[in-house]
């Protein structure tokens, strides 16, 4: 009998998108759905960066180099060092998506069976792409308490064995929305050089950051051998479809690594690069509009959650995520009533369970993430289902 891989059965499902069937049948219902639980925006893609590829001229669509094109690298130069991040072309490799980064990144720097130590609740693929790599994911749990501020530097040292390889840490965080201060960034320094670490930095949400500034693993002096910066434009410019991401390190053995998997895969997409380059032409004040409005969305949605009655939701300082405890027995569950069994002047809700940023069994039942990358209106009539919502539930706490 034919039989799947162990990595086949291990492979989690998103928990952002396994309810999709739920909210399609809602829909052919005639109930509209609010989608707070991908991270989407609803801000229009940059129309100087559309117009550059729809005006692209070519007689015949060519690989790109696999480290992605050099005008492109060239450009994103620039843009890092509009960031305070010094980095030459050389020291990046053009990915499909910031998830290819990341993958680059545990299949470049581990070995089957070694560890990366990860603040949960975290980026709910990180464990899948522990899985493709066949390395173990050890978690350090953050607490709702303190708005999932950065555990103490002794819980990491705890959870350190010979088989630690590497930390990975999100900056501003998703699920979280926690924007990590300078101090907290030297901490992690502190422990990859201490214990000979790599630093997996996702900076994904750089753009978006409302309470403080933002430090990039970039800017730790003394960590440059040490530090791999995982980056992308799909939520900086509103091109999550156009699958571009960025590799980034100054250690040249790490980054030799990486290019044999980048030439395995050939060459990340041709179109989007175009679009990428025409985005770091943007105006330096492009952020202001879409940072303005995020905060706007922000303090909405917060502050809807916080005025409903046993609901709990710390300020996140950047990204467009939050996350809520809410009085509710099983997320999971919730989650599918919302979409199978509620609605409130014909619409309902769709949220993230939080149980799928968790890596330790138990964790964040009653706890959901919702992005608020819609517009205040929506948000508004989602908070109006959420909150009548709570009123109904059969599994109320």
């Amino acid at each position: 009998m034919l039989e799947i891989s162990q990595r086949g059965h291990e492979m989690p499902a998103s928990p952002i998108r396994k309810l999709v069937p739920y909210a399609e049948a809602a829909k052919k219902k005639g109930i509209q759905v609010f989608h707070l639980n991908i991270g989407q925006p609803d801000i229009e893609t940059p129309k100087a960066c559309l117009d550059a590829v729809k005006n692209s001229r070519f007689t015949v669509l060519e690989y790109s180099h696999s480290a992605g094109n050099e005008s492109y690298r060239k450009k994103l130069v620039s843009y890092y060092a509009k960031n305070n991040i010094e980095v030459t072309s050389n020291d990046i490799i053009i990915t499909t998506g910031g998830s290819e980064a990341i993958l680059f990144g545990c299949m470049a720097c581990l070995d089957a069976g070694d560890e990366i130590i990860i603040p949960e609740p975290f980026y709910a693929n990180y464990n899948g792409f522990a899985i493709q790599a066949d390395v173990k994911v050890v978690p350090i749990k953050s607490s709702i308490e303190n708005g999932f501020a950065l555990p103490p530097i002794e819980e990491f040292e705890k959870a350190i064995t010979p088989k630690t390889k590497a930390i990975v840490v999100c900056n501003p965080n998703n699920p979280t929305g926690y924007l990590y201060s300078a101090s907290e960034m030297d901490t992690l320094k502190e422990i990859v050089l201490k214990h000979d670490l790599y630093l997996f930095a996702d900076e994904a949400y750089r753009e978006f950051c409302y309470e403080g500034t933002h430090t990039s693993a970039m800017h730790l002096k003394g960590a440059e051998q040490h530090v791999i910066l995982m980056d992308t434009i799909s939520k900086r410019y509103s091109a999550c479809g156009g699958r571009i991401g960025a590799f980034i390190t100054k250690n040249k053995e790490v980054l030799n690594a990486a290019m044999k998997f980048a030439q395995a895969r050939l060459s990340p997409p041709s179109f989007a690069q175009i679009l990428g380059e025409a985005a770091v032409d943007l105006p330096d004040n492009y952020f202001e509009h879409t940072r303005a409005e995020y905060l706007k969305r922000r303090d909405v949605i917060v502050s809807r959650l916080n005025a409903m009655k046993g609901v709990f939701c710390p300020n996140p300082g950047g990204a467009f995520y939050a996350m809520a405890r809410l009085p509710i027995d099983d997320c999971d569950l919730f989650c599918q009533w919302l979409l199978e069994h509620f609605s409130h002047n014909g619409a309902t809700v769709m949220l993230a369970p939080a149980t799928g940023f968790y890596s330790s069994p138990g964790l964040g039942k009653d706890e959901v993430r919702l992005a608020y990358v819609l517009n205040i209106e929506a948000i508004n009539k989602a908070m109006d289902c959420l909150e009548e919502a709570l009123k109904t539930y059969p599994g109320r706490k």
